[in-house]
């Protein structure tokens, strides 16, 4: 019998000047980046959340404090590979992600083939199982106002026998 794990992933940062904005571990051009402890790539932070909940071993703090130097200015890939090492070492398998990027400015429109085929790289899935959506925040609230920015991730995993 097959097992399925479902997995849901989000996080913020604020946005910053002086800061990359980084994306599914792809460099957005933009007047502001994302601020954080690690290069603060939302996308991949919100997946690595999705990988490890559907496999109930936390959440990315846990994993890597954002107290600790060691993760200071890291690249949020590593939590990603961490994560999808779990995955495999228990016997799991991506069968799709569907994320969402909640950004007001820049539009992200022309970053969504290389932020698909990042993933895809990183998680060695085929693009048909990699989903990637932008949204604004009209102009509301936080997102809105230009001071944050959001990802959420969703991931189904497949089990063997």
């Amino acid at each position: 019998m097959r097992k399925w794990r479902v997995g849901l992933g989000w996080d913020t940062h604020r946005l910053k000047e002086g800061r990359s904005l980084i994306l599914g571990g792809v460099v957005v051009p933009s007047d502001l980046g994302l601020d954080g402890h690690s290069d603060a790539d939302i996308l991949l932070h919100a997946v690595t959340d999705a990988l490890l909940g559907a496999l109930a071993l936390g959440d990315i703090g846990m994993h890597f404090p954002d107290n600790d130097p060691l993760w200071h200015g890291a690249a949020s890939r590593q939590f990603l590979e961490h994560a999808h090492g779990l995955v495999k070492e228990r016997g799991y398998q991506i069968a799709n992600l569907d994320t969402t990027v909640i950004l007001q400015r820049p539009k992200l429109k022309d970053f969504r083939l290389p932020i698909r085929e990042s993933l895809g790289e990183i998680l060695r899935l085929d693009m048909d199982a990699v989903s990637v959506k932008f949204k604004t925040a009209e102009q509301v609230g936080p997102v809105g106002e230009r001071l944050s920015a959001e990802a959420q991730a969703v991931v189904l995993l497949v089990g063997g026998d």
